[in-house]
């Protein structure tokens, strides 16, 4: 695990609780009755997904996530699915939806473009806290070829140099802006940057983008591209380790016999990683100049609530088999986040 940011991890981690108690409320009291009104209004609520949690297969924890906005809001909900992260994270900045489910640097970028986005809530970690809530990012190639990425024994990036690779959208924390920054770092010596790991360069001449993490994953797996980023926990519906530990460099998974698409043609292919960097989690984002204070209040009350934490069709049991939006090996739930804690990922860009 990269000692870098298990640091950068474990200080951000520190000041968490502290700024969980420190939150305050800017808004005057015009800008609040405007958000009233809005409230009053019989506006459907809008929800828009990235495109990995777009598919089929997770539409019951879609509309598990309905049930808690109608009921949080009185409002119906519709659900915009995209197949682009930048329709995701333009329409949450713009108002166009009052709710979104997006990675870290997305919602970075949302914040930038407009400060009306706030986080709502992340998913914690198994402890059901923030000093677990990580995901991982993932850097995997087809198992036959694993060996080619060894130098004395262990995976390299220097092995990677002159092979092709597939990232998931410039947008995404796990499957471009993390892997991009480690990249960056091993190559020093290249000067390279985010610009130029966005098209063919000094270290991968042929760069493709998935538009999603399952959709990187599938570029690796049908062999259009030699190695490919993206994040465990989107792949991990349609996968199951064979050897190794689980999110460690060596691991080696299979695509299961069941698998749905986009990986429904590729059942029993095998793919190693050979680098792994944790992330902060992923959050629930919301635009508060089109939602009234007290909904916020309420959308997040009902999202910390015990009983969402036990809603299977959000955090599915780990060992049930079952596909959700979610995981549950122990005590995952929501929590409250604020602003600062997405720092670390912030920090990246500079």
């Amino acid at each position: 695990m990269n000692k870098r940011w298990l640091s950068i991890l474990m200080g951000i981690m520190l000041s968490v609780l502290f700024l969980a108690a420190c939150g305050s409320s800017n808004d005057e009291k015009g800008a609040g009755e405007t958000k009233k009104a809005k409230a009053d209004s019989d506006e459907p609520l809008t929800m828009v997904w990235y495109p990995n949690e777009s598919g089929s297969d997770l539409a019951p924890s879609r509309d598990a996530f309905s049930a808690i906005f109608e009921k949080a809001t009185g409002r119906k909900v519709e659900h915009k699915l995209t197949t682009d992260y930048a329709i995701a994270i333009e329409s949450i900045a713009n108002g166009n939806a009052h709710i979104a489910f997006m990675g870290a640097q997305g919602y970075i970028e949302a914040k930038e473009k407009s400060a009306d986005v706030e986080p709502l809530v992340v998913p914690s970690g198994e402890s059901g806290t923030l000093d677990d809530a990580i995901y991982y990012s993932l850097l995997a190639v087809p198992k036959d070829k694993a060996e080619q990425y060894k130098i004395n024994g262990d995976f390299s990036l220097d092995a990677t140099e002159g092979k092709s690779i597939s990232f998931v959208s410039a947008s995404s924390t796990s499957g471009f802006k993390v892997p991009a920054s480690s990249i960056i770092s091993h190559f020093s010596d290249k000067n390279l940057t985010e610009e130029a790991l966005m098209e063919g360069n000094e270290v991968y001449p042929d760069v493709l983008f998935g538009d999603s993490h399952q959709g990187s994953a599938v570029n690796m797996l049908m062999e259009r591209s030699d190695i490919a980023a993206f994040c465990n926990t989107c792949v991990e519906a349609y996968v199951e380790i064979v050897d190794g530990e689980k999110n460690t460099p060596g691991a080696v998974y299979k695509v299961k016999d069941d698998a749905a698409a986009p990986f429904n043609t590729l059942a029993g292919k095998e793919f190693v990683l050979i680098q792994v960097t944790p992330v902060l989690n992923a959050p629930f984002v919301v635009n508060t100049s089109v939602l009234a204070e007290d909904e916020v209040q309420t959308l997040k009350e009902l999202l910390i609530s015990d009983e969402t934490a036990n809603n299977t069709s959000i955090f599915v049991p780990e060992d049930s088999g079952g596909s959700a939006l979610f995981y549950k090996a122990a005590d995952e739930r929501f929590l409250e986040v604020e602003d600062a804690w997405f720092n670390p990922i912030r920090e990246l860009s500079k």
